[in-house]
């Protein structure tokens, strides 16, 4: 039976396991924390607030994956129609702001269209950054007044400093038409890469990860801090060896590299390059609970400390007391670009300041609860040097034979399916590379 080790317990980690299983190997999963889920995991906090670690939903559309899930709660979850709006300066337009520009100030439609007219008569040009890629869409005014805006917030970075390699169906190219519908009704139709979402009935997002756990001999409270990738070898924060014979990692890429033996120079740069937003997540339990009509808001105004809003208990009923309401706000920053001073607990008021501003919460409300979570790397940012730096990385890694996967070891853009997935294709390439040289040992021996 091959030793194949698995690091990291998430999504990505757990999709691996499953793979490796399905090939009839059960992989050892060290995982640093001292709960297994990684990001995907959930936290239960009295009176009876259960808060996954971001904003979590399963709305993919790959059958296997919807099957495979299901069958974890055993068929015990909701199925919801998505509801999504922004604010920006007092208004609040339905998600995506291009289709909804009704009941905006009146000058700023009248810009927004002009500009969309105008850009829309100009010859097509080469695009080179995402800047560009959003003036070709929707024209300057709308560019500078919400996607810019929300990128300075969200990627910590200006939108002439990223690429458009993330962007896949995740903003909506709307046609003339649509844009004037959107301005003149209240009520046009609805164009999202998102319509429903499945959310496990109790227990929160963690519930369609527990019937996975099984699958990995896990080890809890095992930090990695140093692999040996020739002699194949794992040293922990806590004294213990580990020997491998395939190794699958969604650890960090900026981690990994800086864990491995004798990484050259020029790789440890790169992985230096790689950015990746930080979060702070203000979680807060609320003594009611019509706190919104969306189950998640998008914030452009930059006097604004949080960037989007998720509200658990619109997932799930038992994702709060009875009668309660809560909210998870997401407050970036960067390593690269904006650090973070201070502890997570810092944000708390600073949220509650604002939610008050935006008339989410009232005087009157009790916060019941408040929680700070702080995570380390949350978004990856495509910003220029993401491209170059990852090659770099990644044909080390291949060289080095250690698998990667998940949104960390990717380096991705990832949602939660693509994740396990992920998981599940750095399994096959592990057990290739095990096979591969067991095979040539058979013909050389036949």
């Amino acid at each position: 039976m091959p030793n194949i080790v698995v690091l990291g317990t998430g999504m990505a980690g757990l999709g691996a396991a499953y793979r490796l299983n399905g090939a009839g190997v059960r992989p050892v999963m060290f995982d640093k924390n001292g709960y297994s889920g990684g990001h995907t995991t959930s936290f239960r906090y009295d009176p009876g607030f259960v808060f996954d670690v971001g904003p979590h939903i399963s709305f993919t559309k790959d059958e296997r994956i919807q099957e495979l899930f299901a069958d974890n709660v055993d068929q015990q979850f909701e199925t919801i129609q998505i509801n999504l709006n922004n604010y920006w300066r007092g208004c609040w337009p339905q998600h995506p702001v291009q289709l909804h520009l009704h009941g905006l100030p009146e000058d700023v439609v009248i810009r927004v269209i002009s500009d969309f007219v105008e850009e829309r008569q100009k010859p097509e040009r080469p695009v080179n950054n995402y800047a560009e890629w959003l003036l070709a869409s929707f024209g300057r005014s709308f560019a500078e007044l919400f996607p810019m805006q929300y990128t300075r917030k969200y990627h910590l970075t200006s939108a002439e400093n990223m690429s458009t390699d993330w962007l896949g169906p995740r903003i909506y190219r709307p046609s003339l038409e649509e844009v004037l519908r959107g301005a003149i009704s209240p009520s046009p139709p609805q164009r999202h890469y998102i319509t429903h979402f499945r959310y496990p009935r109790s227990g929160g997002f963690l519930s369609y990860l527990k019937k996975l756990f099984p699958l990995g001999d896990i080890r809890l409270n095992h930090r990695v801090v140093s692999i040996d990738p020739r002699a194949k070898r794992l040293r922990f924060s806590n004294g213990h060896v580990a020997a491998y014979d395939a190794l699958v990692s969604s650890v960090p890429l900026p981690d990994l590299v800086a864990m491995i033996d004798g990484a050259p120079a020029d790789v440890a740069h790169a992985a230096g390059l790689l950015a990746c937003s930080t979060c702070v997540l203000v979680n807060l339990g609320v003594n009611r609970e019509d706190l919104s009509n969306a189950h998640m808001t998008y914030f452009y105004d930059e006097n604004i400390c949080f960037t989007r809003l998720c509200f658990p208990h619109m997932l799930s009923a038992n994702n709060a007391p009875g009668g309660c309401g809560s909210i998870q706000a997401e407050v970036y920053f960067s390593d690269k670009y904006k650090p973070l001073t201070g502890s997570p607990e810092d944000w708390i008021e600073p949220v509650i300041r604002d939610l008050l501003r935006c008339g989410i919460l009232r005087e009157s409300d009790q916060v019941l609860l408040k929680k700070a979570m702080l995570l380390r790397y949350a978004n990856v940012i495509f910003d220029l040097d993401r491209a170059a730096a990852l090659k770099t990385v990644h044909g080390y890694l291949d060289d080095l034979g250690i698998a990667y996967c998940g949104r960390y070891g990717d380096w991705g853009y990832m949602w939660t399916d693509e994740s396990f997935k992920s998981g599940e294709l750095a399994a096959e390439a592990a057990l290739s590379r095990i096979s591969a040289p067991r095979a040539a040992q058979r013909r050389a021996v036949s």
